[in-house]
């Protein structure tokens, strides 16, 4: 999906449009009602970035346009909690990919702080598998490359993907 994007990174801009309110519409309910969505994606393209970050009504980090979330700081890996994100099969699998690899997934509220001075972030989606994210609004997160969780985890998805599941070609 985003080609050479997953050597050298995605640039991901935080958006002014929110996720709906979970009490309004669940994010956990694919509806297909994928308005903010597209206003968040077109507001990232705009400013140059490959990836809308969606932040919830109270200012928690939620997930991007088409993805979830998870960062690195310290050596831990951080991702919102589903409430105002979509429980994805993509992002379970990708939690279940780190504690395989010993390391524990800490699921938690993430604000604009943890995001900017992350060690390192990508995004699950179907589509993306697992994806480095290496800006944020103009910043650099950690030395601007994708760093060592974040390239396990892509290896770890293209394994998967290349080895496990249905054939769908013969």
């Amino acid at each position: 999906m985003y080609g050479d994007l997953y050597e050298t990174g995605l640039t991901g801009v935080t958006v002014a449009v929110r996720r709906n309110a979970a009490d309004a519409l669940s994010p956990n309910i694919k509806s297909l009602n994928y308005l903010n969505n597209i206003l968040a994606k077109i507001e990232a393209n705009e400013k140059g970035g490959d990836e809308a970050i969606f932040f919830d009504s109270n200012g928690y980090l939620s997930e991007g346009s088409g993805d979830n979330i998870f960062i690195i700081k310290n050596g831990k890996v951080y991702t919102p909690p589903t409430v105002n994100n979509l429980r994805g099969i993509t992002r379970a699998t990708a939690i279940e990919l780190l504690e395989e690899m010993g390391t524990t997934v800490h699921v938690e509220n993430l604000g604009m702080f943890d995001l900017y001075t992350a060690d390192e972030i990508f995004v699950t989606g179907t589509a993306a598998e697992a994806a480095p994210l290496v800006k944020v609004d103009g910043r650099a997160i950690g030395d601007g490359k994708p760093g060592p969780v974040t390239k396990k985890m892509v290896e770890a998805f293209k394994y998967i993907t290349q080895n496990t599941g249905t054939p769908i070609f013969k």
